[in-house]
């Protein structure tokens, strides 16, 4: 476990704390304690661009999408470290 980088790491743990803060708001729950007028539907729509971002974010940068990306799963492949 000890194995991990800091990116990894990080891209995890805000993943897991924007999926949480959506479905706290799919049960009707503020995790910010405001009034709903203050609130309004605009915490919610950034709330969802957040965890987008914060998705596609992760998903980008734990899967070898671009040339670089697929030359260092070629690499990989080629030593033995990774499965097809």
């Amino acid at each position: 476990m000890n194995n991990f980088d800091k990116g990894t790491v990080i891209r995890t743990v805000l993943l897991f704390v924007a999926l949480l803060n959506q479905v706290l708001i799919a049960f009707g729950k503020a995790p910010v304690s405001l009034n709903e007028q203050q609130i309004g539907d605009w915490y919610m729509v950034i709330s969802t661009l957040v965890t987008g971002v914060i998705a596609a974010w992760s998903w980008f940068k734990n899967n070898y999408i671009t040339k670089k990306g697929q030359l260092q799963k070629e690499a990989l492949l080629a030593k033995g470290l990774t499965k097809k």
